[in-house]
This record gives structure tokens, sequence and C-alpha cells, in this order.
């Protein structure tokens, strides 16, 4: 139950640092840079969820020094995973883009952020 309880949490948590840190650097970027957003939101975000999980789930029952090379060892591995994946996401991007278009790939954008669409 405290790995289920533990997973729910660092889902939920993490996933707002996610968002909150993909809009601070986005200020900053504005729509350059998607790399640094997709990939710097991200990292932040998966220490905290990978140490939320485990402090809840096995606190008291695994020393802290074991409890932190675990959340190390998952930390570096999502992260490697996490700089693997970004040319996955620029050519998403492209296609999706060269599919629909690059006005409405531009609206699409604008809607994900939370941003009024452009009239057509």
């Amino acid at each position: 139950m405290r790995i289920i309880l533990g997973s729910l949490a660092a889902f939920l948590v993490s996933q707002a640092v996610d968002v909150f840190i993909f809009q601070k650097i986005k200020k900053v970027t504005g729509d350059k840079s998607l790399w640094l957003r997709a990939t710097g939101s991200t990292l932040v975000s998966q220490l905290v969820d990978s140490y939320i999980v485990l402090i809840i789930a096995f606190s008291g029952l695994f020393s802290w020094q074991l409890i932190l090379a675990v959340g190390l060892m998952n930390y570096l591995y999502k992260s490697t995973v996490a700089v693997l994946l970004t040319p996955v996401i620029y050519f998403v991007e492209r296609r999706i883009a060269k599919y629909v278009g690059d006005e409405v790939a531009i609206q699409m954008k604008k809607a994900a952020m939370g941003e009024a669409l452009i009239d057509q």
C-alpha cells in the first residue's frame, strides 16, 4: 500500500513540478529551446519523483543510505532516457507541423500552453 501511495503522490507532485519548471523556462526562452524546456523540466521533476516514492514507500524499512542510493540510480536512468529522447521530441514536432501545417501546429501549441487561439 505504501508503494501505491508513494507512486501516486510522486506522480502528482512531480507533474506539477514539471509543468511549473516548463512554464518558467518558456517565459525566459519563448518559443526557442524546446529541448531545454522539455529536458530541463523533466530532469527536475524526475528527481522529485524518484525520491518522493522511495521516501513514502520505504522510509523506516530501508536505511537512508539505501534510499539515497536507489534514488540516485533511478534518477540517473530516468535522466539518461530523457536526454536520449530529446531528438525524438524534435522529430515528432516536425512531423506534426508537416502533417497539419505550420499555422495549425502553432495554434495547437498555443492551445496546449493555455494561450488564446488565433482567429482563423
